[in-house]
């Protein structure tokens, strides 16, 4: 199956070295779903009735999506690539998706949008996890 991710990465111009593609897309594409799905919960949590109650829950979620935007950025850039750049922010990435997936599970028996987002950061940590293991 094509995608605009797998789709770019195939007409880079120059050598993207021994890198996993399958994994280096994977990731972008799960970063950049994160990152929606957290927006798109924190925003949720500012419309429900006890927004006070969720108040850690909308800062880890808008810390989550702007990790996850940062990291899909610097994963789509590769002239110039630093391998110790990029096992960084997918360290990062990974934390704070962990971090988020536990905070939206606290409240995802009364909130679908929490449940939905706890998964996509569960997905993202994954793949972001592969990747760093793929680049050694």
């Amino acid at each position: 199956m094509s995608s605009t991710v797998k789709d770019m990465l195939a007409t880079y111009p120059a050598d993207l070295g021994d890198i996993d593609q399958a994994k280096l897309t994977r990731c972008i594409e799960e970063c950049i779903a994160c990152a929606q799905a957290c927006t798109a919960c924190a925003d949720a949590c500012l419309s429900e009735g006890m927004v006070g109650d969720l108040a850690k829950c909308i800062r880890t979620d808008m810390d989550c999506a702007d990790i996850c935007t940062a990291t899909a950025a610097v994963l789509s850039r590769h002239t110039g690539y630093n391998a110790h750049i990029a096992a960084v922010i997918l360290t990062a990435c990974a934390a704070a998706c962990k971090a988020c997936a536990e905070e939206c599970s606290r409240h995802a028996d009364m909130h679908e949008h929490c449940r939905i987002c706890a998964q996509a950061c569960r997905s993202c940590r994954q793949a972001c996890d592969d990747l760093l293991g793929a680049l050694g």
